[in-house]
């Protein structure tokens, strides 16, 4: 095949996971792009040769150039290298899989270029779902979902265009603490929130899981994505992490997917949409697993959901505020600074003590996160210095 991609988060969980869907399809990486891993970004650059390169720490840029310096590969750095890197027009797919708010200007930067994107970033449609969905709209871009979640819905809304959705399911592993009282929460530490007992992801990520914040995100990733109401979009804890999301239509029908927790599988349904082909995730087999649960969430224990929905709700820019908290404390809680539960306490901080207002410019998002991130900042550390 002859599609070249250009590779957001090249060095990342899903970045690596991609790469081994692009070996076995032999796929061309016409660009790469990592934070500041640079001896992985400097082997998969040998391995891939792409045309540009960019590391997004700029403290790490002189000495990256100068370990390719043998190789003709221009090598940018920074949020500008970035969007440089998203908008070119010489690749056919950006597949943007960074961490973070850092997502959102090199997803509209790949959609101004009119360059589909395979979105793996859930902070982009989070906290600028309607800039970026009106802009994919207006220049014919196909937002492709990754995570396994949004891949399960898209996939079981194929062929269903003129279907009425009376649903979702948005299906939750619940994470490493499920059944935990707050009392329990109280004293677990990171190395315990890190232990997800289906998926191997960034810390980031799997804290967000353990928090289940991270299915709040996706909840408003779905509102966009798929174009639903709040009350259309259903939570159900599902712990075997097999059934990965579902549509019920107005006959009441539920399709579902359903495969192993293996994230190249829903990776490579983005990248080589409409097609199927052999995947490197081993077969699902229904009876090793025997029995497939199903819960309700707990809310008032895992408050983060509950403040995902609110902000969901209530919209404009009050989605923006609660994921820039969220980022700020999952790093807190992370080094150590503060405990589990005061992650929601920060989300929730934020949400009151800054103006929401509605959503208009690329600007006004980038300034409500600046500032919600110095708030956090300053809670915890007393500083608003990064």
């Amino acid at each position: 095949m002859d599609k070249r991609i250009t590779l957001l988060g090249s060095t990342g969980s899903i970045g690596t996971q991609t790469l081994d869907v692009v070996r076995m399809h032999g796929l061309q990486i016409y660009a790469l792009a990592a934070n500041r891993n640079i001896e992985l970004l400097e082997q998969q650059v040998r391995e891939f040769h792409p045309k540009k390169v960019c590391i997004f720490e700029e403290s790490c840029y002189l000495a990256f150039r100068e370990a390719l310096a043998d190789l003709p590969v221009q090598v940018l750095t920074g949020m500008e290298g970035l969007c440089e890197l998203a908008g070119d027009s010489h690749a056919d797919l950006v597949v943007n899989a960074v961490v973070g708010m850092v997502g959102l200007q090199p997803t509209l930067a790949a959609i101004a270029a009119g360059i589909d994107v395979a979105l793996a970033n859930k902070e982009t449609l989070v906290a600028g779902g309607a800039l970026v969905m009106q802009a994919a709209a207006k220049k014919g871009v196909s937002i492709l979902p990754v995570d396994s979640e949004h891949s399960a819905i898209f996939q079981c809304l194929q062929g269903n265009a003129h279907n009425p959705v009376k649903g979702i399911l948005l299906t939750a592993s619940g994470g490493p603490f499920f059944g935990y009282t707050r009392e329990q929460l109280k004293t677990v530490i990171a190395a315990d929130a890190l232990k997800h007992p289906n998926w191997d992801m960034g810390s980031k990520v799997t804290i967000d899981s353990a928090t289940m914040m991270n299915k709040g995100l996706e909840c408003i990733e779905a509102k966009w994505l798929f174009d639903l109401q709040p009350e259309q979009i259903n939570v159900l804890v599902h712990r075997q992490s097999v059934v990965h999301s579902g549509v019920m239509y107005a006959d009441n029908s539920v399709i579902a997917q359903m495969g192993v927790p293996d994230m190249r599988l829903p990776i490579q349904y983005a990248i080589l949409y409409p097609e199927r082909k052999p995947c490197p995730a081993e077969p699902l087999s229904l009876t090793k697993y025997g029995t497939l649960t199903f819960a309700e969430p707990d809310e008032a224990t895992f408050r983060c959901l509950a403040l995902a929905k609110q902000a969901m709700r209530s919209g404009g820019l009050l989605p923006c505020i609660m994921n820039a908290a969220n980022e700020i404390a999952v790093r807190a809680f992370l080094d150590g600074k503060i405990g589990f539960l005061d992650i929601a306490d920060c989300v929730e901080t934020a949400m009151q003590s800054i103006p929401n207002q509605p959503l208009q410019t690329c600007e006004a998002v980038l300034r409500a996160d600046r500032e919600t991130r110095e708030l956090v900042r300053l809670r915890i550390y007393g500083t608003t210095e990064a």
